[in-house]
């Protein structure tokens, strides 16, 4: 005979109260004594009884779950921000329901939406790049909502970022102070708000030194590993070809990095190499990579604890929050070749 799921009834009945005081111990709510509480959870956990997180929000209750949609990226950017929210969840008492969203699903977003605000007290987008289909449904969500990474598309939302431009002005200094002057640039998806701050403090940053942005010393990486190499490949082919090169994340830097082995090139003796993110990865490959570090787990942290001050009705001095970036030097920068030779 198979064996029947516990029941509030049969809880309440083992524990010799009624369905509505077991129903308040689980749910922590008042009207319960501590001692009946423990005694109910004990139970509970004797008996293998979960809570109905539907009902509990149905109630008008809370189910103590944060929602997390994010697109489908296989790197360490998406993997960090999840790490720290989930991590800030749980030392808040809340479980995390990560919710994945493929490109080829994105018809079903509403669909999504519905489902997280069903199981869930409040929502953090990582949202795809293609974010428009998620707007509406946003806009009619019934719980609170935080953007990680998109502010620009969602500035209705409290949002969580790191200072993408600033990280770009670090890493042209970076490469000027060694002597650079011909610097190239392989840019991120321009679809998303990271990489068009990106872009504009690397061309900002770029005049500021005293140099011109070349249209030629710029090529497109879309934040990924395999167009970081078609990239660079392009670059260090070109007649006069770059002495550094300025990625706009971690993954096109080392798809960077491989396509300057291939080509017979040694990283940094023929040609530096500086990413962003800092990535764990990003201390592992050879030769280890000067980055700009964004502190990706705690944007994640940063994004449920605003989010759990929304659910809580608190109001925070602001909502929208940008954290800093820094230099992390490692060995994939050095000074040009022809300048090292001259101070000798």
């Amino acid at each position: 005979m198979a064996r029947q799921t516990p029941t509030l009834a049969r809880l309440a009945e083992l524990a010799g109260i009624s369905q509505m005081s077991a129903s308040r111990a689980i749910n922590d709510r008042h009207g319960v004594s501590e001692q009946t509480r423990d005694k109910v959870l004990r139970i509970a956990a004797e008996i293998g009884y979960v809570a109905n997180r539907t009902a509990q929000k149905l109630s008008g209750g809370r189910t103590r779950i944060v929602g997390l949609l994010t697109p489908v990226r296989q790197d360490q950017f998406v993997s960090e921000l999840i790490i720290g929210s989930g991590r800030a969840a749980r030392k808040a008492g809340y479980e995390m329901l990560v919710y994945p969203v493929f490109d080829e699903e994105r018809e079903t977003h509403h669909n999504v939406l519905t489902l997280l605000q069903q199981f869930s007290d409040g929502l953090v987008a990582i949202l795809p790049h293609d974010d428009a289909p998620y707007l509406k449904a946003l806009n009619e969500a019934d719980v609170p909502v935080v953007v990680v990474d998109q502010r620009g598309v969602f500035p209705q939302y409290p949002s969580v970022a790191s200072d993408n431009y600033e990280g770009a002005r670090l890493a042209v200094q970076h490469l000027v102070e060694l002597g650079h002057t011909r610097i190239a640039f392989i840019s991120g998806d321009e679809r998303l708000t990271a990489a068009q701050d990106r872009a504009r403090g690397f061309n900002d940053a770029m005049r500021q030194q005293g140099l011109r942005p070349e249209a030629s010393l710029t090529a497109i990486g879309r934040f990924s590993q395999a167009m970081g190499f078609k990239a660079a490949s392009h670059l260090l082919k070109l007649k006069r070809p770059p002495t550094a090169i300025f990625a706009a994340n971690d993954l096109s830097a080392f798809g960077a990095i491989a396509a300057a082995h291939e080509l017979g090139m040694r990283v940094p003796d023929d040609v530096s190499i500086i990413g962003f993110d800092d990535v764990p990865m990003a201390s592992q490959v050879y030769p280890p990579l000067t980055t700009i570090r964004q502190p990706l787990q705690q944007m994640g942290r940063s994004a449920v604890n605003i989010l759990l001050a929304r659910i809580a009705g608190i109001e925070l001095p602001s909502d929208r929050i940008t954290l800093p970036t820094d230099l992390i030097l490692r060995n994939s920068t050095a000074r040009p070749a022809e300048k090292r030779v001259a101070q000798r």
